[in-house]
């Protein structure tokens, strides 16, 4: 019996064997499992996938061989709980992989593949997920709602993929969560109010979807979130005062919305945060200054919105401050100097302000300042010397001031300089020669100021110069020969100066030159052969020089989209390799003494919308492939030689605008295909050999407006009634032909028409009773066969005949007359046809002025650039009224013409001033303002429109002295005005039109007392296939 002990204790010992061992096999069983769902999920993959798990393959070495698996187990047999597989650039989905076998799972990272497909439902079954990491992939679909069953997940990171839908509500029940990443997706809909169970959330950012709705107000229950970025969305309502909540966040990002209202105080109870962007936003009212409490503030970004106001003193107190971006708000009043005390200052960007007064010398202060930005202010003074001392400026920009004086010297110790503007502002005194020590300089800019002298030699030690501009200065001299050897150059622009000399003879030996212009300067020479051979060049103007040579190897420009050359002394024939310029949008060549033919392939050039060769001494026809150039709407072919038919093929120009074929040696009849170039505004063909009879077709081109000119040719046959339905033309020519029969009586419904000229025809009988004729001149009629009627100098119609013996005088009174009369038109018929062969062939020798308007000769940057120089840039000195929104001023072009550009108030909202631009764009009568043109971009917005002497007629009439001049029959006529432009309006235009807002500040009054009605602001255009509703709108007491 003493041996039962022992036996008892061998029993139960292999008892417990036989256990351990029943319960390992299960064990065992799903590790293999695992393995198993691995394997089958890695055949899925692609076979670059593949191969990167190469070593996913001996099951019994799983944990410690496989790449990326981690397997958990000590006393037991292991199995997986983690898988991380981070950028090993796998292809494939998610979807083959069975996660009911990985149930152990606590770590998922599958950043930075190449997934596809959508998230699993199956994914739910993951109990024991901590984390879940499947940012940088290409997976699509919706998150899914079992996703909220991971309740122990701390870490959930979707960010940078496809995924789409909206935010789950039951998002709420992963209480454990810390991180919760979606950025960068295509999510929509609002922000879950449930957001605010996530009670440990430290780091929520949901930017760059498109969420919608306003910020919950339970995101302040998350108090110990230290990121918070919703950027770029389309969030809008008030910034929560909960936000004042989070005393533990750090980071906080609300750009890019709609958010509105002012910046709520609470926030500033954050007093950890070291990075606040509200950027981009529509918020208004002042900078808090409670702003100041902020002390670990880092970065500050409240730039692109409406906030007004001075910046706070307060703002002094950000000493960790390393960025301050205010641009482009309503701010006012100076810079504070406490900014100049802010020593961690890295950048500071102000600029698109109404900031004023001088620039602190004590910025001088922040020497680890790279960007100093404060262009588009109201700066003034010079600048300051002290600034040089800012070593580590990368960008200086003080562009769009008003600030004067010299260019201090000392900006050349700013050799770590990489943008220096200071363009558009009134520094004068000379380009300093210490630029020339700024070696690491990419841009240069000082257009528009008032700089003298010549170019410095040493700026071609600036080898890294990429845009050198130096426009519309007074500068002199000639431009360095150095500027063609640097090799990096991109952009030179040295407009309106008085630069003489050649062009440098290596310009675009680099290779890299884009765009040069030099127009209007006084420089010779021929054109360098590396430029001719340039095959970089997007934009090149040279007008207005006097620069000579052959432009017969010209044209093989790949990449050219502008080129102007026109008023020089150039010679050579247009070579048929134009047809390279495959992106040519506008050729002007006019005014130079090229020769040869047009050559047919210019008919490859699809996009070419501006064509002129005028005034040169080219010869043949009009080359019929013309008709190709779809996109052309102006055409300048005057003062040639050109000879020949007008081709057809001109009909298959749709777009065409402009055309002006005079001064040629053109024959044969005007085609009637020309009624197809509907967009017509101005036809000229004076001055050539035409004959037949003027095509009724004519009267189809119902947008001619400013002039059709068939002058000084042999057209007969009658004037046809069709030309009447021309309501838009301003300017009419048929003198100097043969032309016989009557004016017609359509000509009554040509209500826009300012100037005719009918002289010297064999036209007859009555003339048309309108208010323009009742005012004519006789010039405009003289030289006829027998008109008569209400011209001042026309006989009337019903004239009587007085007696038998008068009829005797005055039939030998005519006799003598038509004998002296005879005799003076052949000498004049002589004289005539000297002058006009000499017209033929030459050129005139004195420079003309060309109206700025014109479309053939329009450039809206150079027109921009003119009107805000002729403006001081739009200073108080030129303004001539201001009303609700918007500031008028006079403005005088070098070209002597006036204009009135009415600047639009620059947060006005964006109706009135598109409302104003349509209504006008198809309005085309002598009463109504007249809208040459318009600009609409960041720095400003304004409207050009014909200048009307008398200004409003309000004004003229509480003047005492202007009173006067307004006698009845002047208000009766000036009430017939407004009568004709109302009538036009409501029953006459494109669509009915009403004003809404008739005042006598609205009237407006030329030199002869003719009226134009303007401020089409409020102006609503009438469907007439529908019910009209306005609102209540205009003046008070009108």
């Amino acid at each position: 019996m003493e041996t039962e002990p022992p036996k008892m204790l061998a029993v139960m010992a292999t008892m417990m064997m036989m256990a351990t061992a029943a319960a390992l096999v299960p064990e065992a069983a799903v590790l293999a499992g695992q393995a198993r769902a691995l394997l089958v999920w890695k055949a899925s993959l692609d076979d670059q996938s593949q191969h990167t798990l190469k070593s996913w393959g001996n099951m019994s070495a799983l944990c410690s061989s496989w790449r990326g698996i981690t397997c958990t187990g000590q006393h037991r047999q292991p199995v997986i709980s983690g898988i991380s597989l981070r950028g090993m650039r796998l292809r494939g989905a998610l979807g083959p992989l069975d996660f009911s076998a990985l149930a152990t799972l606590t770590r998922l990272d599958f950043s930075h593949n190449h997934l596809s497909g959508s998230i699993p439902a199956g994914i739910e079954v993951l109990g024991e997920l901590r984390a879940l990491l499947l940012q940088g992939n290409q997976i699509r679909g919706s998150i899914p709602l079992g996703l909220a069953n991971l309740t122990k997940l701390r870490s959930l990171m979707l960010h940078e993929n496809e995924i789409s839908g909206g935010i789950p509500r039951h998002i709420g029940n992963m209480s454990n969560l810390v991180t919760l990443t979606l950025w960068v997706n295509h999510l929509v809909g609002q922000i879950p109010f449930e957001i605010g169970n996530l009670k440990h959330l430290v780091t929520l950012d949901f930017s760059d979807n498109n969420l919608s709705g306003s910020i919950p107000s339970t995101i302040g229950d998350l108090t110990n979130l230290a990121t918070l970025y919703l950027d770029a969305n389309q969030l809008f309502g008030h910034i929560p005062r909960e936000l004042g909540h989070l005393v533990n966040l750090k980071d906080l990002g609300l750009s890019r919305n709609t958010f509105s209202g002012s910046i709520p105080i609470n926030l500033f109870n954050s007093t950890k945060l070291t990075i606040l962007y509200l950027w981009g936003n529509r918020l208004s009212g002042q900078i808090p200054r409670e702003l100041g409490q902020l002390v670990n503030l880092e970065e500050l970004e409240l730039n692109t919105n409406t906030l007004s106001g001075s910046i706070p003193i307060a703002i002094g107190n950000l000493t960790k401050l390393t960025r301050l971006y205010l641009f482009q708000n309503q701010l006012s009043g100076q810079i504070p100097r406490v900014l100049g005390y802010m020593m961690n200052l890295k950048e500071l960007a102000l600029y698109e302000n109404t900031l004023s007064g001088h620039i602190p010398r004590n910025l001088c202060n922040l020497t680890k300042l790279t960007r100093l930005l404060l262009s588009r202010n109201r700066f003034s003074g010079q600048i300051p010397r002290e600034l040089g001392y800012l070593v580590n400026l990368n960008d200086l920009d003080l562009a769009y001031n008003t600030l004067s004086g010299p260019i201090p010297v000392t900006i050349g110790n700013l050799t770590k300089l990489n943008i220096l503007s200071l363009f558009t502002n009134q520094l004068s005194g000379q380009i300093p020669r210490e630029l020339g020590h700024l070696v690491n300089l990419e841009e240069l800019d000082l257009n528009i100021n008032k700089l003298s002298g010549s170019i410095p030699n040493n700026l071609r030690s600036l080898t890294k110069l990429t845009k050198l501009c130096l426009a519309q200065n007074q500068l002199s001299g000639s431009i360095p020969q150095g500027i063609g050897k640097l090799m990096s150059l991109v952009k030179l622009q040295l407009p309106f100066n008085n630069l003489s000399g050649s062009l440098p003879s290596g310009l675009c030996a680099g290779g890299q030159l884009q765009i040069l212009i030099v127009n209007d300067n006084n420089l010779v020479g021929p054109l360098p052969s590396s430029l001719l051979s340039c095959t970089s060049l997007v934009r090149i103007r040279l007008e207005r020089n006097y620069l000579e040579g052959d432009i017969t190897e010209m044209g093989a420009h790949p990449n050219l989209v502008y080129i102007d050359i026109s008023s020089n002394k150039l010679f050579g024939k247009l070579s048929h390799r134009w047809a390279e310029c495959h992106n040519l949008t506008v050729l002007r060549a006019s005014k130079n003494n090229i020769t040869g033919v047009i050559p047919s392939s210019i008919g490859k050039l699809s996009w070419l919308g501006i064509l002129d060769v005028s005034s040169n001494k080219l010869e043949g026809q009009i080359p019929p492939e013309i008709g190709n150039i779809t996109m052309l709407f102006s055409l300048s072919l005057f003062g040639n030689l050109l000879q020949g038919n007008m081709p057809a093929e001109i009909g298959s120009l749709k777009n065409l605008e402009y055309l002006d074929l005079s001064s040629n040696n053109l024959t044969g009849q005007i085609p009637g295909s020309i009624q197809h170039c509907l967009k017509l505004h101005s036809l000229k063909l004076s001055h050539n050999h035409f004959n037949g009879t003027i095509p009724n077709e004519l009267g189809m081109l119902v947008n001619l407006q400013d002039m059709l000119d068939l002058s000084e040719n042999s057209i007969g046959g009658a004037i046809p009634s069709q030309l009447g339905g021309l309501t838009m033309l301003e300017a009419l020519n048929l003198s100097h032909n043969a032309l016989n029969g009557s004016i017609p009586p359509s000509f009554q419904s040509m209500n826009s028409l300012l100037y005719m000229d009918m002289s010297y025809n064999k036209l007859e009988g009555s003339v048309p009773h309108t208010r323009l004729f009742e005012e004519a001149p006789i010039k405009w009629f003289k030289h006829n066969k027998k008109l008569c009627g209400v011209v001042t100098g026309l006989p009337p119609c019903d004239l009587p005949q007085s007696s038998e013996q008068g009829k005797k005088s005055g039939a030998i009174l005519l006799s003598i007359i038509a004998a002296i009369a005879s005799f003076v038109f052949v000498i004049a018929l002589v004289t005539w046809q000297c002058k006009k062969k000499k017209t033929k062939t030459t050129v005139p020798d004195e420079p003309q002025q060309t109206k700025m308007f014109t479309i053939w000769n329009f450039d809206g940057e150079d027109v921009y650039k003119k009107i805000v120089d002729a403006t001081n840039n739009f200073s108080n000195a030129h303004c001539i009224g201001s009303g609700g929104n918007g500031s008028v001023y006079r403005v005088q072009l070098p070209t002597g013409e006036l204009f009135a550009v009415k600047k639009i108030h620059m947060m006005e909202d964006n109706e009135q001033f598109n409302r104003e631009i349509h209504a006008l764009m198809y309005i085309r009568h002598r009463n109504i303002a007249k809208l040459f043109g318009y600009c609409s971009a960041t720095q400003g917005r304004f409207l050009v429109y014909e200048y009307m002497d008398r200004g409003s007629l309000s004004a003229s009439l509480e003047g005492t002295e202007t009173a006067v001049e307004f006698d009845w029959r002047r208000r009766l006529n000036i009430v017939w005005d407004v009568a004709h432009a109302l009538s036009y309006m409501h029953h006459d235009c494109f669509a009915p039109i009403v004003h809404r807002d008739i005042t006598s500040n609205n009237v407006l009054l030329d030199q002869e007392f003719r009226v134009c009605i303007s401020d089409f602001g409020l102006a609503k255009i009438l469907d007439v296939d529908a019910s009209n509703c306005t609102s209540l709108a205009g003046t008070k007491g009108y």
